[in-house]
């Protein structure tokens, strides 16, 4: 089982040229389980994720995961994933060449992921002639192949139809249950309020509120957060509240 490691980002500032996209965020996300990420488009949660990977540099601040010098794996599934012009089997097998593992360790792994997501039958089929749908779930396979501390998700499920969103979400909770730490961006408000544990606000690129999923969609404290999250919430009552 994995460990879900803290994430704890403080007077973070992230800048494109002139422009201030995250604004002295701070934020730590210490519970285990599914903390989503929500705000107006341009609030700054993909590139949050994306520093939190280290695939951006801030121009300040400090991001500190996990507790002390163990190394934590990563895994990013991008809203619109990327795979190589090779089987199925070889891009999910890429996900592991770090990992000193056999070639019976490393096959045994893609062959249970492949498993996992219902596509070992086309272990074998390129990659980029499977549907949408299927590349998603073969892009969390490949991410949850390697058994990641913390699994990083930017809109998954945002093309999907909803027969492959419930895969995908199940795969969620699966993956959340057996120790890995997740950060879901979403717009999606009822898979927030049917996945989080916890939700994270974002304004502007800094946290406005910070809670348990119900305490935030139903009473948000903040002006930030009451205004977005009456917006996007015609499907429940939740609306009523305000």
């Amino acid at each position: 089982m994995s460990i879900a490691p803290p994430v704890r980002l403080d007077e973070v500032v992230y800048r494109v040229g002139a422009r201030t996209i995250i604004d002295r965020l701070d934020a730590a996300i210490t519970a285990p389980g599914i903390t989503a990420l929500i705000g107006p488009n341009g609030a700054g949660k993909s590139v949050t994720l994306r520093l939190i990977d280290n695939l951006l540099l801030p121009a300040s601040g400090t991001i500190r995961i996990g507790t002390g010098r163990a190394h934590v794996r990563r895994a990013f599934v991008f809203q619109r994933p990327a795979m190589i012009r090779a089987s199925a089997a070889y891009n999910v097998a890429l996900g592991l060449s770090d990992l000193g593992l056999t070639r019976r360790e490393r096959d045994a792994r893609v062959r249970a992921a492949l498993a996992r997501v219902d596509l070992l039958a086309r272990a074998d089929d390129p990659a980029t002639k499977l549907s949408g749908g299927e590349q998603q779930r073969l892009a969390l396979a490949r991410a949850l192949a390697s058994a990641p501390h913390l699994l990083l998700l930017d809109e998954p499920t945002a093309n999907l139809d909803p027969a492959a969103t419930e895969v995908i979400e199940g795969l969620l909770r699966e993956a959340a249950r057996a120790g890995t730490k997740v950060l879901l961006v979403s717009h999606n408000l009822g898979q927030v309020d049917r996945l989080a544990d916890d939700v994270l606000v974002l304004s502007e690129g800094r946290a406005v509120e910070h809670g348990p999923t119900r305490q935030v969609l139903s009473a948000p404290r903040s002006a930030e957060a009451r205004a977005y999250i009456k917006r996007e919430l015609p499907w429940t009552s939740y609306a009523a509240a305000f």
